[in-house]
């Protein structure tokens, strides 16, 4: 979209407004699915709310493709958000919930690492496609958006269901042989599903309704309290540290900093895109081995510095050569720091926290306050920057990006290496939440014994 809505402006002579609506709008409607996504997964089950939300993207991006007029462009980004919406909330869960604990870190990033894929392919796309004529390239940038959900409805023919959603339909053996798949050993396939049906037995589907579930969830326990503030806190600051402003708009940045001309403005936007599925390659290989925190550190802490020099920079460097290298330079390392942790570490953090019973609706409505928080973002980034300018709107995002790092040392545990049912105890108890006993001990084990 950001690269096509330069070619729609022109097309369909769209005003300020009405870009930023469309821009944002997938966000903010993608709501509905991440909240309709919860009870869905539950009913259906993991996999085929997966291919639920295929279905959905596929027939909002083939109407986009070839929409006539800016509301019936509307109707298909608003199909376009629901399916992302179901998206975003399920598969997290479904690969949190699939996979071993020693690999459960770098698996349940792999949403991130498609996202970021997509993203570069799409500013690929964009640039590839940014000769054509005006009323036919935009429809192309869109309409390739298609496949991808193609691709996902062939491996709806091998992937397998949720373990743990079947111990919860009490399919017992199926159960089984899915972990039997995904763990080395018999010993470790019992195990596992001996901690899945301890864990479920007050959460079987047929017994714990979703009117319950949301209740506990509106009127929590301290331990499930401290789960929603770390789950929903941290998918909040994902977003509102502004890096879907920085990936939709980025051409109105590079504009901003003195490149001229919308074939230059998409290929500079490809450097972003790059930058950003590399380093996200590079977090998938860490995440299980410094772990979620560490991680976190150095992604908010590398933002806050770089969104403020992109600042500066907009802000008192003018037009020239010097203005744009380190405009290009200062974007490409927030997304390049934004892609090594809160950016994949979000994801995984907020899937694997919550308990059984709680982790469907729980993780729509972190994914939720995501999206609320991307769609504010965006549907106001033009405007707000013609109040005080786009280097004054990128100073705001380093100063919450700076409450970020606050926000991670004091609300976010380590999670590396335990399993769902561990994790779900650290909640439990205020002193192992903050992480001051557990990092302790941690450090502990690293210094040499005498």
């Amino acid at each position: 979209m950001s690269g096509a809505i330069l070619f729609m402006k022109e097309d369909l002579n769209l005003t300020e407004v009405q870009q930023e609506v469309l821009v944002g709008i997938l966000s903010i409607i993608s709501l509905l699915g991440s909240l309709a996504g919860g009870k869905t997964s539950d009913a259906i089950g993991r996999k085929w709310t997966i291919a639920l939300a295929a279905v959905v993207f596929q027939s909002g991006a083939a109407i986009m493709s070839l929409a006539p007029s800016f509301t019936v462009l509307m109707i298909g980004r608003l199909l376009a958000g629901i399916g992302i919406g179901f998206g975003v909330m399920i598969a997290p869960v479904y690969i949190a919930e699939i996979s071993p604990a020693i690999s459960r870190g770098r698996l349940t990033s792999f949403p991130e690492i498609c996202v970021n894929l997509g993203i570069l392919l799409g500013y690929i796309s964009n640039y590839a496609f940014s000769g054509l004529p005006v009323h036919l390239s935009w429809r192309v940038m869109l309409g390739v958006g298609i496949l991808p959900s193609v691709f996902i409805g062939f491996a709806l023919f091998v992937i397998p269901e949720s373990p743990r959603w079947l111990v919860m339909r009490n399919r017992i053996d199926e159960a089984r042989l899915v972990l039997a798949k995904t763990n080395e050993s018999e010993r470790e396939v019992e195990m596992r599903l001996s901690e899945i049906q301890q864990a479920a037995r007050f959460a079987n589907a047929e017994k714990y309704d979703s009117k319950a579930i949301w209740r506990e969830l509106l009127n929590p326990t301290p331990g499930v309290r401290r789960m929603l503030i770390t789950g929903c806190g941290i998918q909040c600051f994902q977003q509102i540290t502004g890096i879907d402003a920085t990936v939709y708009y980025s051409p109105t940045i590079f504009k901003e900093a003195g490149i001229k001309g919308n074939t230059q403005l998409l290929a500079a936007t490809v450097a972003v895109g790059f930058t950003k599925t590399m380093l996200i390659l590079i977090a998938i290989v860490l995440i299980d081995k410094v772990g979620r925190k560490p991680l976190l550190y150095v992604s908010t802490i590398g933002m806050t510095m770089c969104l403020l020099g992109l600042s500066l920079t907009l802000a008192f460097m003018g037009n020239g050569k010097l203005g744009i290298l380190f405009a290009i330079l200062w974007v490409c390392g927030n997304v390049a720091f934004f892609s090594i942790g809160i950016g994949p570490v979000c994801w995984v953090v907020s899937s694997e926290i919550f308990p059984l019973r709680l982790r469907a609706q729980a993780s729509a409505l972190g994914a939720v306050g995501s999206r609320v928080s991307s769609g504010a973002v965006t549907m106001s980034f033009l405007s707000v920057s013609r109040l005080i300018t786009v280097g004054g709107t990128f100073f705001v995002f380093a100063v919450i990006s700076a409450l970020s790092v606050i926000f991670v040392h004091i609300c976010v545990p380590e999670t590396k290496g335990k399993s769902l049912e561990q994790i779900e105890m650290i909640f439990q108890d205020e002193k192992e939440w903050r992480g001051g006993e557990v990092e302790l001990g941690d450090v502990e084990r690293l210094v040499p014994k005498d």
